[in-house]
């Protein structure tokens, strides 16, 4: 495991008495990395958005078939994850290594929490390689110096964003960010990004977010989807677009995947 603060730095920096997002998240997911804090915003947040706990489950099976789809058919064998999250169930490196055990993926988190899973992450093949690293979206230049260590950044990486730039409240510089870390990346890299949206038919997100904003940590930004299919401006989008992460490509039969969810996401190519 790479060098990290100690684990008495880590329990500082955590917060048991405020819900937080990624233990939210992990909740949804079924997991036991939460507190009751968590597990109450949670509901809450249920109660007032009774779909909210479906944008987890979409979002973790798109990570899942977006990667599928690039490890398979575009030969993608080096990922970028940057907000990964509390580890669950097939997680970036477990769902590409099945296929392809060379793959190389490099997570990036800044909660401590995370942090303190990360030994959980690192779990790679013989043949592949998994590192963490302990950083902020923000600190581009790096994350992409110690991405470097691990990962041939010559060669194509399909950097994940998956629910992230939601905590970048100014849509410049979310805009800019995700601009900065593919132009590091050469052509035949893909960005796979998704994030929460804004609707006029779906108000009830808007006061889910809006609670979570007043009580949690850190704050939500939510975009509409047309500012969401912004990010991927300059690159050359997969079919179907930026849809509910339900609609990027479901599996066959699956009722699950014909429930829109207010979390879009899409996948698409530098070229």
């Amino acid at each position: 495991m790479p060098d990290g603060p100690a684990p008495s730095e880590l329990h500082k920096r955590i917060r048991t008495d405020q819900p937080h997002t990624a233990r939210i998240w992990n909740y949804w997911l079924g997991g036991k990395d939460n507190y009751e804090v968590d597990q109450a915003a949670g509901e809450q947040i249920r109660k007032l958005h009774p779909g909210i706990g479906e944008y987890a489950r979409a979002d973790r099976q798109f990570l899942g078939r977006a990667v599928r789809h690039l490890v398979t058919d575009c030969g993608i064998r080096q990922f970028l994850d940057i907000g990964t999250g509390l580890p669950t169930a097939d997680n970036t490196h477990e769902v590409a290594q099945r296929i392809a055990p060379e793959s190389r993926v490099v997570y990036v988190d800044n909660d401590p929490i995370v942090l303190a899973h990360a030994e959980a992450l690192l779990s790679s093949t013989p043949q592949g390689r998994t590192a963490y690293l302990d950083e902020d979206l923000r600190n581009v230049d790096t994350i992409l110096e110690q991405a470097a260590q691990t990962l041939d950044l010559s060669r194509p990486v399909a950097l994940m964003l998956l629910g992230v730039v939601i905590f970048i409240e100014d849509d410049e510089e979310a805009y800019g960010l995700v601009r900065r870390l593919m132009d590091a990346l050469p052509p035949a890299s893909h960005l796979v990004l998704s994030h929460t949206i804004t609707r006029p038919d779906m108000p009830d997100v808007d006061a889910a977010v809006a609670f979570w904003n007043e009580h949690g940590t850190p704050r939500l930004t939510q975009r509409t989807p047309d500012a969401v299919t912004r990010f991927f401006d300059g690159l050359e989008l997969l079919d179907p677009g930026v849809v509910s992460c339900n609609g990027w490509r479901p599996v066959e039969n699956d009722s699950a995947c014909a429930q829109e969810v207010a979390m879009f996401g899409g996948v698409a190519r530098k070229v």
